[in-house]
Parts: structure tokens; sequence; C-alpha cells
């Protein structure tokens, strides 16, 4: 059984790898042809090399992605063509029956599922915020959008919602704007300041306007304005959070997370996307497991000269499926506020009950 296993083992780790690369290498070429148009821009700092960086550490977001596809297309063509050049037939005689076989592709399923969690968690996040500060230095700011990200806080007597519009390279905040509400939900205060940066458990604000609203909810109420060169504001919101919350979920890793949504539900805020992509950190790796018995079946189909081609196709068409539901249930468990694991997991659990019926149907019953 040794020289069984090491015979499929490397077949399919080749075939696996052979897919990989060509998938990476597709995504390489459409990441670096959508870069061109900034560099043809004319900007002096932003030239040809700097774009082939920028997209070359995009590759392990693309690889955690990609690879429990990569997995199902690189295993149904090793299973066809043993199959189809009655190599299977041969391994079966040698006493390789349906549930050694399935024993021996969860295994190296699971090797895919360590590699699929270690690239989503560490390598991606890494590689990721790297690109980040890259284009930072060659922008001057990293930004979501127009509108920035959006922190709250509660303090003893007050609530505060902050605004971060962008992040230097260094770690200064720009365009800050905080405002501040009492118990019963009146707007106390609203500080603008162009910048900021983080001393100490507070943040310093430079170049400030503040509103303070004086009696709010009253009929006495008025506005005071006035302008700081500098202002000390105490904070628990650290770099990290705001870091974190400039970065899009998928970009995160598990344990950023997690620690992001203990303080969303901490600050009485919606953690529903955050719960979402969460949960499928958690289980997006194990479709790995799920991909390998799924192409277990091909194994057992009788092929014609030829007929290969048409079952790797139907095996691209299974993974790009899976990729699309998977995104299409994010979608529609943060809109219709479904459970987030159930959310996260249903994709997985179809796919696993249709690997288990095709096993029982076409390997067991057949």
């Amino acid at each position: 059984m040794r020289t069984i296993r090491r015979l499929i083992y490397r077949e399919v780790l080749l075939s696996v790898l052979f897919v990989t690369a060509g998938f990476l290498a597709l995504f390489f070429f459409f990441d670096f042809v959508d870069e061109l148009g900034s560099v043809s821009r004319g900007s002096s700092s932003y030239q040809l090399t700097q774009a082939l960086v920028y997209v070359s550490l995009m590759i392990p977001s693309h690889l955690y992605e990609l690879l429990p596809i990569a997995v199902l297309i690189g295993t149904i063509f090793v299973m066809a063509r043993l199959a189809q050049s009655s190599e299977y037939t041969i391994l079966r005689t040698s006493g390789l029956g349906p549930w050694r076989a399935m024993r021996t592709l969860l295994l190296l399923g699971l090797l895919f599922t360590m590699l699929t969690f270690a690239a989503g968690d560490y390598l991606a996040p890494i590689a990721d915020r790297t690109a980040q500060l890259l284009k930072a230095r060659l922008e001057g700011r990293i930004s979501i959008g127009q509108t920035g990200a959006w922190l709250k806080e509660r303090q003893p007597f007050n609530t505060y919602n902050v605004n971060v519009n962008s992040l230097t390279p260094e770690g200064d905040m720009q365009n800050v704007r905080i405002f501040e509400a009492n118990a019963r939900g009146f707007l106390v205060s609203v500080t603008r300041a162009t910048k900021a940066h983080f001393s100490e458990g507070a943040w310093i604000l430079e170049d400030v306007e503040r509103s303070e609203f004086s009696m709010p909810g009253t009929d006495h109420a008025k506005v005071d304005r006035s302008k700081l060169e500098r202002l000390r504001w105490p904070t628990e919101i650290s770099p990290e959070m705001v870091s974190v919350a400039l970065l899009q979920p998928d970009k995160m890793s598990t344990i950023d997370l997690f620690q992001y949504i203990r303080h969303l539900e901490q600050n009485s805020q919606t953690s529903q996307r955050y719960e979402i992509e969460f949960w499928r950190k958690v289980f997006y790796p194990l479709s790995c497991m799920v991909m390998v018995v799924l192409a277990l079946p091909f194994a057992y189909l009788h092929f014609r000269s030829g007929g290969i081609a048409a079952y790797v196709f139907g095996g691209v068409l299974i993974g790009i499926s899976f990729f699309l539901l998977n995104n299409v249930f994010g979608y529609i468990g943060n809109l219709r506020n479904w459970w987030p694991w159930l959310t996260s997991a249903a994709p997985g659990m179809i796919y696993t009950a249709m690997s288990l019926f095709a096993f029982g149907f076409l390997v067991l019953r057949r």
C-alpha cells in the first residue's frame, strides 16, 4: 500500500501544482494588464518594476482562493487518467478498495487544507499589507474609498463615532472626524482634524476645528466653534484597529477578524459581515478535503479515447460553481442576516452532500 499511496500522491501533487501554476500565471497576467493603466498615466514614482512587485504580492491571495479549485481539477485529471489507462483497475485488484482510496485521498486533502489555511491566514495578509504600503508610498495614503473607515467607542459618559479617511505609510491618520454623543444620544461635539497620530493611549490631533453644542435637545441649544493647533483625545482605539478597519475583511487573518469582531460587539456595532468572513476563513480550507472526495468517483468511470477532456472541463465548471456559490452565500447571508457560521458552511455542506452521493452511487453501488 505504501507504493500505491506514493504513486497516487506523486501524480496528484504534480497535477495540482501544474493547475495551480497555470491559474496563478493567468491571474498574474490579468492583474498586470490592469496595473498597466496606472503605469501609463505618467507617474514618475509608479514604474513598471513597481507594478510587477505589486502584482506579485497579490499571488498569495489568489493562491488561497484558487487552491481548492486546483485540487479538484488536478485530482479529477489523475483519477480519470488512471481509469482510462486501466491502471486504477490494477490498483483495485491490488487491494485498493473504495474506503481505502477515500482515506488515501483524505490524507492528501488534509495536506492541501493546511496549505490553504497557511496561505489565507499568514501569507496573504502579510503580502496584502505589503502591497498596500507599496501603493501608499506611491500614492501617499491608504484608503478604502471616499468614506474611509468608521469606528465606535463607548466611554463612561459619552459615545464617540470616529471616521478616518486614510492612513499614511508612516501610520499617521488623515482627515479625522470625531462625533461625540451623550447618554441620551444627542450630539455634543464634532471635532475635525487634518492629521492625527498615536501617542500613549491617546490620539494627538493637529489643525483641529471643534464645534461644541451646549444644552443639546433644548430650545436654548447653541454652537461654540474653536480652532486649535493640537488636541489630545484619550481613547482605547489602537493603531491596529484603524489599520484593520481600513482593510477588507477577506484580507485579514483569523485572529485579527476575531479581535475586531469583539471590539465591534463591545461597542454595539454590527459585525455580521466580519463574522461571515471569520467563519469562511474557518471552513474554506476544509473544502480541499471535499474536493478530493468529489474527484474520487471519476476513477470508477469508463472512458473512451479522448474522453478525459470533457470530465476535466466538468471539474472546472464544478470548481467555478463552488467559488461563485461561496461568494453568493456570503452576500445573501449578509443581506438576510443569516447565521454567520451557517452562511459560511453552507457551500461546503452542499458539495459534501454531492460528493458523498456520487461516492455512494458510482463507487459503492455500481
